[in-house]
Order: structure tokens, then C-alpha cells, then sequence
């Protein structure tokens, strides 16, 4: 039962990011017909759509009485967006990721919010109070986003198409990542009990890693095109929401209680990673190679204390 259980749940995780990909196409597609903003189109349709594969997870996770896995997804995704998946596509950029200094202007705002899970947290459970503020502090980051939209260029060099077969093509790719997306709970969580993992183990390194592969796939391909603006905004914009909106929806749907070395773990893993990302734009206004190796040593270091932590202390 094992292997089945781990074929199915590693085919269910390949529809899912396949799905997730799709969808990220055809909404651009459909915000270029729409004439937004690359930074709109970065932030609030991109970015929107790149979450949906942990999202779905962990809100069906908190429907079926498991959102452990939905925050252990949640906070792990956002480490690896934030050292894996900036690390790799630093190495895929032709020089390094350049940072425009309108993007600098927010990054002290990401840090604040990213410390907030961690803060709310730290007493071993979510409350629907906790989960209220974050779902809260993160329409606050949209809202002063938006503000700021304006300072952002505009794309000029709209690509015709039809924005009825973009929009029900969308919808297609929404339904099917939703279905996939509860197969992979189901055969992670049945993964988990056979292995004897605990399912936060699960979900912030199998579930995270997968979960992360749409935005890292559209940030190598930004970068590749001297859109860095367009990868930087996905990756930040993904993770923001990830640490607020989504997972204080986890708490209002289903309010946990968990051993504090699971938010010990994560929330500082998620804030320390948040304060290198912030180090290295803020230092050359650009992340280097050497920074994306850094980055990426950092989430190897952050699994293997996960594993190790699992070994002594128990993640239950």
C-alpha cells in the first residue's frame, strides 16, 4: 500500500503543478488583452494564481480536519520561494536578478508581515482571532500595493487573443488543479501514516518543494527575458499571501493546536529567509550567483534541521 499510496499522490502532485501552469498562462494572456500593468499582472494575477496549488491543499486540509499539513505546506513553500526557488533562478539569470528601487521601498513591509505567523503562533495554536488579523494584514499588503500601482510602467505592447477562450480555458485549469489538489492531500496524508512522517513533515518539504515548481518555472522564464520586475513580484507576492491571507483562512476554517517546535521550525526558518532575501537586494540591488547558492544552502540547511528536529524532539 505504500508505493500505491506514494504513485498516486506523486501523479496526483504532477497534475497539479502541470494545472498550475496553465493557469498562470492564460491569466497573463488574459491581463495583456486586459491592458494591466506587468507589475499588476505580477502581483495580483500572477502571484494569485501561483498560490492555488498550496492553497487548495491547505484549505482542503483544513475541511478534512487536518490543517497541520496546511500550514506545514503553506510555511514551507514560502521558504522555498524564498531560498530554493530565488536561488535557482539567480543561477538561471544571464548577470544576476536585478532589484529596482520601487521594489526596495516595500522590502522592510514583507518582513513585518513575514514575522506576524511566527508571532501569532508561537503559543502552539491558530485561533480564529489569529487567523482573522492575518487574513486581514494581508488584504492591508494588497490594498498598499495597489496605492503604489501607478509608480509602475505600463505595457504597451498588447498581444491580441480572445479573452472569452483565455477565460473559460482558466476555469478548466482552476477545476482540475481543485481536484487535483484533494487527490494529493488525501494520498500525502495516507504517504504519511504508512511512513510513520508526521504530516506537517510532509507538507513543508514534499508538498512545499512541488507546490513551489509553477513559479519557479515563470520566474526562470521572466529572467531569461529581462523581466526580473515580473519574477521578483511573483515570488514575493506568492509568499505574502501565502503567510497571510491563505493561512489565516486555514484558521478560520479548522483553529489548531500543534507542538510549538513545528511554528519554532517553520516561522523562524520563514522570517530568516525573509532577512537574507531582504540583505541581498538591499546590498548590490541585485542578487548574485553567489547569493543564489547562498540561498539555496540555506533551505538544504532548513530540511535537514527539519529531519533532525523530527528525530529528537517529534513533530506531532
Amino acid at each position: 500500500m505504500l508505493i500505491v499510496d506514494l504513485i498516486l499522490f506523486l501523479l496526483s502532485l504532477l497534475v497539479l503543478i502541470r494545472f498550475a501552469e496553465y493557469a498562470i498562462r492564460y491569466s497573463s494572456r488574459i491581463a495583456k488583452i486586459l491592458r494591466f500593468p506587468e507589475f499588476i499582472v505580477s502581483f495580483f494575477i500572477v502571484a494569485l494564481i501561483s498560490i492555488l496549488p498550496e492553497a487548495t491543499i491547505s484549505i482542503i486540509s483544513a475541511f478534512n480536519g487536518n490543517p497541520e499539513l496546511g500550514m506545514g505546506t503553506l510555511l514551507g513553500s514560502n521558504i522555498a520561494d524564498l531560498t530554493l526557488i530565488f536561488g535557482v533562478v539567480a543561477l538561471f539569470a544571464k548577470k544576476e536578478i536585478k532589484v529596482e528601487s520601487k521594489i526596495l521601498k516595500n522590502n522592510f513591509f514583507y518582513i513585518a508581515l513575514l514575522s506576524f505567523p511566527l508571532i501569532l503562533g508561537f503559543d502552539g495554536e491558530f485561533s480564529r482571532i489569529d487567523g482573522l488579523m492575518l487574513v486581514v494584514l494581508g488584504f492591508l499588503f494588497f490594498i498598499r500595493i495597489y496605492s503604489e500601482s501607478k509608480k509602475f510602467p505600463r505595457k504597451n505592447n498588447v498581444k491580441k487573443g480572445s479573452l472569452a477562450k483565455n477565460l473559460l480555458l482558466l476555469l478548466l485549469s482552476l477545476i482540475l488543479i481543485l481536484l487535483s489538489a484533494f487527490l494529493t492531500v488525501k494520498y500525502a496524508v495516507n504517504f504519511a501514516n504508512d511512513v510513520k512522517l508526521p504530516a506537517v513533515l510532509i507538507g513543508f518539504t514534499i508538498l512545499a518543494l512541488g507546490t513551489c515548481l509553477p513559479e519557479l518555472t515563470l520566474s526562470i522564464e521572466a529572467v531569461r527575458k529581462n523581466h526580473d520586475e515580473l519574477a521578483l513580484g511573483d515570488i514575493l507576492g506568492t509568499v505574502i499571501i501565502d503567510a497571510t491571507i491563505i493561512l489565516g483562512l486555514v484558521a478560520l476554517i479548522s483553529p489548531f493546536s500543534y507542538n510549538p517546535n513545528n511554528i519554532y521550525i517553520t516561522g523562524i526558518g520563514l522570517f530568516l529567509a525573509g532577512i537574507f532575501v531582504t540583505y541581498f537586494m538591499n546590498s548590490g540591488k541585485s542578487i548574485n550567483k553567489l547569493e543564489g547558492l547562498m540561498l539555496i544552502t540555506f533551505y538544504i540547511l532548513f530540511v535537514l534541521i527539519g529531519f533532525f528536529a523530527n528525530k529528537i524532539f517529534g513533530l506531532n
